[in-house]
């Protein structure tokens, strides 16, 4: 057996054929194919080296040697006249050698021939054989015969071979795809170092990229390297460019193995330069910006012509920056000068990609002060206010206001940013913003006015301007009358911004809300009633809830709609489903809630009383005073606040016995919403009361079992929440009620602990003299065992005395009147000073 190069033949004198066979040496079925190949004759080989000549030189003995190997055979001999024949032992005379070109020529057809051979072999085996070891050997022996010549590379891609090697890439062995990689790479190669980029081309076109992708996730090295190596070349391939984009997954794996840490020299180079060579595609670079690799895109947007920073600069409009925030940084801090500047001094097309791409910066809030660093206020301010632009299809000052509004929806703007020049006051501004917002703006700019405004009203010097130009103008009645607008952003916009308005503006926008056309009913036409609730929903209930509860004719509005059935049938749903952990859900919940405390507001009315009644009123807020939600405790603390401070008028001396419910016209058809809510509740004696009392029709809270839970509300954080229920419970203390009674009630459910804790955990104000009040009149009617447990905290005798040096009138003297009741007990001692 000899070898060419490293591909091994057997030395014969007739043709024979190399048998490749099908299969994996198992029990599996195979097929021969006979791929002939011509014999070796021993005149190929040189004496001296054994292998085949390449330039076979015959000396004076007639015998033919390999030029290079005769050459070292004579230089062996110090004396010229010792030069022997390798083989004949003949001495050599002439140093000069013949070349044998007849055999130089045979040998090469035979080489050609049988090379010819090896190759359509090897393709054979490809094509047939899944056994590791024969694939193996046919990716040898294709490697071998490219190295040894490039002329091989060219047939071996015209053969077909090619698209074998895709399939070949599946693989499981690691040995195999290594070996595939490196033939690819060979065949990838341009043959005779010119700028022929046929073997790419073939290769792009006929094969399945994203089968060399994977390989770059691969956990072995070497094969990572190859894939790579190979992408190099690939890359350098127009067609590549073009096709690499379409490929899922492709930049995606290149770039995360680019920032993946660890990564070794070799890997991170020649990703860097493959994504180099991509960049010449401006689908590509977009791709990689998509991905999270900016650079290139920012590079060419900054330093390239004006048709490139144009592309470029839309491309930034156009992708979502997402949330990796170095990259929203990175990509702000280089291109928002740039951007500005484009729109400043750029024509109608170039503003139009600037201001799509600023508003894509801006969008994000982390980028706010990068922003205003920029000069981005001060810009789209000048932009609003003072550029006048003709015939351009761009809306620029919405634009503009959109930008502004997501810079101030960062939170990152003092009011000094605000403060352009002496030609735009603060006052100027804001008066252009409450100006523009109405039905005769475009609906965009509208909204981002509405934006802004809502922003500077967060701000109290920008509140009380903006408060005082309301006053002035016809803002309210112009939010109103945007309620009916067709577009549903700015419906919402308008709502938000009036139920900022509402502590200031609240009974103006509740009485123009009742005299627009289709209002209030608009409003809650939609309700979900088996969907989550959209944001237009949720706001719509909230902004129903806000106005003030004591408003009649939008009250009066409410009942006539027969919306009582449906929102507490929504409240019930809610509840049940846990949609107020839906984006909107807490928002509508708590909205749905406020719409039915505003009801309570009114009861001097007679039609809002039994509507409290029918619906058991009582019984829905005791319920959910448990909520998770503070802003739903509240509200149902003074809701029952609400109730119950007319219970003493409601309940009666009389025979206790049950009553028949009150229907009244108006509430008819709203009857058959629950019949269980709707049901008559017995009567009792109350004695807190000294009444028939219930829960349905008297709102008792004693009998609504809402003490405890009010009790319960002391104990929260919420400052809000435990003043409502600090409310409500002064109620059971009220002048007409058996206050004796009462007392003893509140101190064996432990009110007197619970409301310490109220002076102690917080320092409202507020919250201290209703908790005094109450403390008063436990003292006044309680036991000795409570003016004991009182006069033993010794955190609120600190407090007393603070309070009689430092507090207002009205609790120092609650305050007094304490100590003094403390220090005239029988049997008590203390050393309270007055």
């Amino acid at each position: 057996m000899q070898t060419i190069g490293d591909i091994y033949v057997h030395n014969e004198k007739d043709l024979y054929s190399i048998n490749v066979l099908q299969g994996s040496m198992d029990h599996e079925s195979t097929e021969i194919i006979d791929v002939y190949m011509e014999p070796l004759y021993e005149t190929f080989f040189c004496p001296l080296t054994n292998k085949i000549m390449d330039d076979p030189v015959t000396i004076e003995t007639g015998i033919t040697y390999e030029r290079d190997a005769i050459t070292e055979w004579c230089k062996k001999f110090g004396d010229p006249a010792d030069i022997i024949c390798p083989k004949t032992g003949v001495k050599i005379t002439n140093q000069v050698f013949n070349r044998n070109i007849a055999l130089m020529e045979t040998i090469k057809k035979w080489e050609e021939r049988n090379e010819q051979a090896i190759i359509r072999a090897a393709k054979s085996t490809l094509s047939l054989v899944s056994n590791k070891t024969m694939i193996l050997e046919a990716l040898h022996n294709l490697q071998t015969l490219c190295r040894k010549k490039q002329y091989n590379v060219v047939e071996i891609r015209t053969i077909g071979v090619i698209p074998l090697l895709g399939r070949i890439l599946g693989h499981e062995d690691k040995d195999v795809i290594f070996e595939t990689l490196e033939l690819l790479k060979k065949l990838a190669e341009n043959v005779d170092d010119d700028d022929d980029d046929d073997g790419k081309e073939m290769i792009v076109k006929t094969m399945d990229l994203s089968v060399i992708i994977q390989n770059l996730s691969s956990e072995v090295e070497c094969i990572r390297h190859a894939a790579l190596l190979l992408l190099v070349d690939l890359s350098k391939s127009g067609d590549f460019c073009d096709k690499f984009g379409s490929v899922t997954g492709g930049f995606l794996m290149l770039i995360t193995l680019k920032y993946r840490q660890p990564i070794d020299e070799l890997a991170l180079e020649k990703i860097d330069e493959i994504l180099k060579n991509l960049e010449r595609s401006s689908s590509n670079i977009k791709c990689m910006a998509e991905n999270g690799h900016w650079q290139p895109l920012l590079h060419h947007f900054l330093e390239g012509d004006e048709e490139t920073k144009m592309e470029m600069a839309s491309f930034i409009g156009e992708i979502f920056l997402g949330n990796d925030d170095d990259n929203n940084t990175y990509v702000a801090e280089t291109a928002s000068h740039a951007l500005i500047e484009m729109v400043f001094q750029g024509n109608s097309l170039a503003r139009n990609v600037a201001f799509k791409a600023l508003k894509q910066i801006s969008s994000h809030h982390e980028n706010g002060k990068i922003l205003v660093k920029s000069g981005a206020i001060t810009n789209m301010l000048h932009e609003m206010f003072k550029r006048t632009i003709y015939n351009e299809p761009t809306n620029s000052k919405a634009e503009a206001a959109g930008i502004l509004a997501n810079i101030l929806e960062s939170g990152e703007v003092d009011l000094t940013d605000l403060q352009v020049d002496h030609t735009m006051s603060l006052d100027y501004i804001i008066y252009n913003f409450v100006k523009g917002v109405s039905n005769s703006t475009p609906d965009e700019l509208s909204i981002n006015f509405v934006r802004i405004l809502l922003c500077l009203m967060k701000f109290p010097k920008t509140s009380d301007i903006i408060v005082s130009l309301v006053k002035e103008s016809d803002l309210c009645t112009n939010l109103i009358e945007l309620l009916n607008n067709p577009s549903a952003k700015l419906q919402i916009s308008s709502i938000l911004f009036s139920i900022s308005l509402s502590p200031f503006f609240g009974h103006t926008l509740a009485e123009r809300l009742c005299k627009t056309r289709g209002q209030p009913q608009n409003l809650l036409k939609d309700l979900p009633r088996t969907m989550p609730p959209t944001k237009k929903q949720a706001v719509s209930v909230k902004f129903l809830a806000t106005l003030p509860h004591e408003n009649l004719t939008l009250n009066l509005a409410l009942l006539n709609m027969d919306i009582v059935p449906l929102i507490l049938t929504e409240i019930d749903r809610v509840q049940k489903s846990g949609m107020r952990i839906n984006k909107y859900g807490s928002d509508y919940f708590e909205g749905l809630v406020g719409i039915l405390v505003r009801f309570t507001s009114t009861l001097y009315e007679q039609q809002f009383l039994i509507l409290a009644m029918n619906f058991s009123f009582t019984r829905t807020f005791t319920e959910l005073l448990m909520n998770t939600s503070d802003e739903v405790q509240r509200l149902s603390a003074i809701g029952l606040q609400n109730l119950s401070s007319k219970t003493v008028s409601l309940s009666k001396p009389t025979d206790i016995k049950e009553h028949k419910l009150r229907k009244f016209s108006f509430l008819q058809k709203c009857f058959p919403f629950n019949s269980r809510k709707l049901k008559t509740t017995p009567m009792y004696m109350c004695p807190i009361h000294k009444g028939a009392c219930s829960s349905q029709e008297t709102f008792c809270l004693l009998e609504a079992n809402a003490i405890q839970k009010l009790l319960t509300c002391f104990d929260h954080k919420n400052v809000d929440v435990v003043e409502a229920a600090l409310s409500a419970i002064c109620t059971l203390l009220d002048e007409r009620v058996d206050l004796e009674t009462s007392v003893s009630i509140l101190i064996h459910e432990k009110a007197i602990q619970h409301v310490l804790n109220v002076v102690k955990e917080h320092k409202d104000e507020s919250l201290r003299q209703k908790s005094f009040w109450i403390l008063e009149k436990m003292l006044m009617k309680g036991d000795d065992n409570s003016t004991s447990e009182i006069s033993q905290d010794r955190f609120f005798r600190a407090m007393l005395i603070t309070t009689l040096h430092h507090g207002h009138a009205d609790i120092k003297l609650m305050a007094e009147r304490i100590l003094r009741h403390l220090n005239t007990r029988p049997n008590f001692n203390t050393n309270f000073t007055m």
